[in-house]
């Protein structure tokens, strides 16, 4: 068996919390299940009774682990938090499954991460020779050791401890028998909400989470904020050192659902937006405009009303595609791109079509593509990507391939379009992508364009090319 899935960035993870309400598993299940976009590989629900902690999690989709009602059960209480996991540091496997429930001198605590801590191996190397043993190899068990044996009194002074020996980003939601604990890191690399549903809170990696089960958005949690909710209602700290914030750019271009909200603006209308500064940027005569679906959608429909060319869903994809898929023993060519999408031959035939997608990672897939469109009967075929090149790896809770990987890294922009074998190729630029969201002057990490990361790796700086080959040797260790 195969994993099959067009190559781009992966998802990091969603991480949801309910606080006071009688169903808060089975919310907490629905709110994983808006979420799931945000990681496929597992996915964990740990619950407070107001006693005592109930966990269940597993590998799979949240529907397939949560899919027995009877699991509910299981998880009683009117306090739960919940994981959808895809491993940015850690494999994939069952001991990795989020939320990480422990039992420790001052009770219990589970704690559910969205992120990367890039920092991670210097403190577990630091923690082991102290004699901490480690059950995982997630970054987030980090977080744990440190609250564990810090000298601090208050829950509180203990996770300020902790906060304050990590670097990188981080949304976290904490659970204990009577609190529930939500922290963004100081740069606010991810995004994180809080709601309100009768007399309880919820906070949730989006916004469109909070839409499902009706609950109030209130407002996001602000970078470096720290949210502590119990029995007496929410109060919020600051106890972390301020910095600029730089929230991820690529939420916008590719990870976020486009009915979410995220850094105070749309996901879809930003999206739209930069289909229309793209068709700005690289018009070209042609008679279509398709998307890549489903992230593609949005660009392409801004680009189309930009440019004033048809709409046209020329490829379409199967929904029911699993992650795995068995391969006839006859091989097929493109097999792992025909199962998921296929194009429309009487919208594409005889067509010059301007195909619109939000990256190009390695360039396998899109070249696939574009035969694929050309295969079909389009007489040209011009890519134009909602984005600029994707040249540098993500180490802020994105699964990127390492730079070597990443075709922008080493091919000019004609290079690439040579190998897609398009017609044409145009990439958003720098300043359109900002215009896009309404950030003249920046104000997002933009790491994966640029490679100017704001948070950099404490045992290296990352000034050339010999360099960061070091610092992906040094994260793969995490």
């Amino acid at each position: 068996m195969e994993e099959m899935k067009l190559l781009r960035p992966e998802e990091e993870c969603g991480i949801f919390g309910v606080f006071n309400h009688p169903e808060a598993s089975n919310l907490t299940y629905l709110g994983l299940y808006a979420l799931q976009h945000r990681g496929q590989e597992s996915c964990g629900i740990v619950s407070s009774d107001g006693a005592a902690l109930h966990a269940h999690k597993s590998m799979g989709l949240v529907a397939d682990v949560f899919g027995n009602q009877e699991i509910f059960k299981s998880l009683p209480g009117k306090s739960a938090i919940g994981h959808v996991r895809y491993s940015t540091t850690g494999s994939s496997v069952i001991k990795n499954v989020q939320p990480i429930m422990v039992d420790y001198s001052r009770g219990s605590i589970a704690v559910a991460h969205n992120g990367n801590i890039v920092n991670a191996q210097i403190i577990k190397d630091e923690l082991e020779a102290y004699g901490s043993i480690f059950q995982t190899t997630m970054d987030t068990e980090i977080i744990v050791h440190l609250l564990a044996t810090s000298k601090a009194n208050s829950l509180l002074d203990r996770l300020t401890d902790a906060l304050n020996r990590i670097l990188g980003a981080y949304c976290l939601l904490f659970l204990t028998e009577t609190r529930m604990i939500a922290v963004r890191d100081p740069n606010g690399f991810r995004p994180l909400c809080l709601g309100r549903l009768g007399g309880g809170y919820v906070i949730a990696s989006e916004s469109c989470a909070l839409d499902l089960i009706d609950a109030e958005f209130v407002r996001e949690v602000e970078p470096g904020e720290v949210i502590v909710i119990d029995k007496n209602g929410m109060n919020s700290f600051f106890p972390l050192k301020k910095t600029t914030p730089s929230p991820c750019i690529f939420e916008f271009v590719y990870f976020a659902r486009p009915d979410s909200h995220v850094f105070g603006r749309n996901v879809y209308q930003v999206r739209k937006e930069q289909g229309r500064q793209l068709a700005r940027e690289h018009k070209v005569d042609a008679d279509i405009v398709v998307p890549i679906p489903d992230s593609g959608v949005p660009a392409a429909l801004g680009y189309a009303e930009e440019s004033g060319l048809p709409f046209e869903l020329g490829l379409i994809r199967n929904h029911y595609v699993g992650r795995t898929f068995i391969e006839p023993q006859q091989a097929i060519r493109h097999f792992g791109v025909k199962i998921k999408l296929n194009p429309v031959r009487e919208v594409l035939k005889g067509k010059r079509v301007v195909v619109i997608d939000d990256s190009i990672v390695r360039g396998t897939t899109s070249r696939k593509i574009v035969k694929m469109v050309r295969n079909a009967g389009a007489s040209e075929v011009h890519v134009r990507i909602s984005s600029p090149p994707t040249s540098y790896p993500c180490y802020y809770g994105i699964d990127t391939p390492n730079r070597k990987e990443l075709i922008s890294s080493s091919h000019s922009i004609d290079e690439i379009r040579r190998y897609i074998t398009a017609d044409s190729l145009g990439y958003l630029s720098e300043e359109g992508l900002m215009k896009s969201v309404g950030a003249d002057n920046g104000g997002y990490c933009n790491a994966c364009f640029t490679g100017g990361y704001p948070v950099k790796f404490p045992r290296l700086e990352m000034d050339d090319d010999s360099q960061m080959g070091l610092f992906e040797k040094e994260i793969e260790k995490i």
